[in-house]
């Protein structure tokens, strides 16, 4: 698969950046299991091409994450609709936590393609250009994405803030 004067090289590239990719693939689907198979596999394909892939490993493996996590999203549209059993524990959270926890509840209700661009963007510290990269795009899409993604998070975190201040 690799080439052996290259096998450490790609070792390397595999501890530097695995713990990212599972990031990314994690806020990009939202499951810790998914993410893992998703990084997992990202790395295999990386290593079947790494003659290529080796000039900007990170981009490519990237892409890989972000094209899987697409296919993922393609394939569970496909799929009937499950619901989550909803239990109350009365479990004592900081306000931190509660905050995080909350947003990411937000940003997975936003379409997988404004989803993306804002872990691109914003948790992988990606430029406009590299994002568009990563999704295959131009950059006019990642802006008019991200102003979007943006904009349904501010008014549905609002929404949410008014409905919790009105209860107290």
């Amino acid at each position: 698969m690799i080439a052996r004067g290259y096998q450490r090289e790609f070792e390397e590239f595999v501890r530097a950046s695995s713990d990212r990719l599972v990031r990314t693939a994690y806020l990009l689907c939202g499951d810790r299991g998914h993410a893992e198979d998703l990084a997992q596999t990202a790395l295999l394909r990386t290593a079947r091409r790494w003659r290529a892939a080796r000039r900007d490993p990170d981009a490519y493996a990237r892409r890989v994450v972000v094209n899987l996590a697409k296919d993922r999203w393609r394939g569970l549209s496909r799929r009937p609709v499950e619901t989550a059993l909803e239990v109350d524990l009365p479990i004592p959270v900081s306000d931190g936590l509660a905050d995080r926890d909350e947003l990411l509840r937000v940003v997975r209700t936003l379409p997988s393609g404004q989803r993306a661009v804002l872990v691109l963007r914003f948790f992988d510290d990606l430029s406009v250009a590299e994002t568009a990269a990563a999704l295959g795009c131009t950059t006019g899409t990642v802006k008019s994405q991200t102003s979007r993604a943006l904009d349904r998070l501010r008014s549905a975190l609002t929404t949410q803030k008014e409905n919790a201040d009105a209860d107290r």
